[in-house]
């Protein structure tokens, strides 16, 4: 199978700017108000409780570009963390909790969980803008090291911060 890269933000719609007129476009019209949006980008990657050098600490490959909402992100858990502790946080590679507060996820039970930043100001901001001028790479901390393994999905929308009517502002 083979891919497609683009080096985003990618944006669709038809409408690309407004004509003045106020009018909505119809099926497959190109004049009226403009209706373009962002896409929403996913990356995955393999994790696990103990991580790489057995202490807990896992550097993901998912790097999310800077000026990014995220959306969501879930982690679902195949093995259950398991040990003393079965939470997890997760932030970058530069705040361990720049995403959630230190154990705010709970990894003890196999499925699907839904991760939120809970209501923390700091981590509310992060979600709405990942950073103003550079990519920031997730990294997972658990509580402590188990046999834990899940699969990270983050959903997140390219750019969008300092973005205006298709143009950086």
């Amino acid at each position: 199978m083979s891919s497609t890269v683009f080096t985003g933000p990618v944006l669709a719609g038809n409408v690309l700017n407004s004509d003045g007129t106020g009018n909505l476009a119809g099926v497959g019209g190109s004049s009226g108000t403009q209706n373009v949006g962002f896409c929403e980008m996913v990356q995955i990657d393999a994790i696990t409780q103990a991580g790489p050098a057995a202490d807990g600490v896992y550097t993901t490959s998912i790097v999310i570009p800077a000026q990014s909402l995220i959306v969501s992100i879930e982690l679902y858990v195949s093995t259950v963390w398991n040990g003393v502790a079965t939470t997890l946080g997760i932030g970058t590679t530069a705040s361990a909790t720049a995403f959630t507060a230190a154990g705010a996820v709970a990894g003890g039970t196999a499925g699907r969980i839904t991760v939120t930043p809970g209501t923390g100001a700091t981590q509310i901001a992060n979600w709405l803008n990942t950073s103003s001028t550079t990519d920031v790479q997730i990294k997972v901390t658990s509580t402590n090291t188990g046999a834990g393994v899940g699969t990270l999905v983050v959903r997140y929308v390219q750019g969008v911060n300092g973005f205006t009517n298709g143009q950086y502002t």
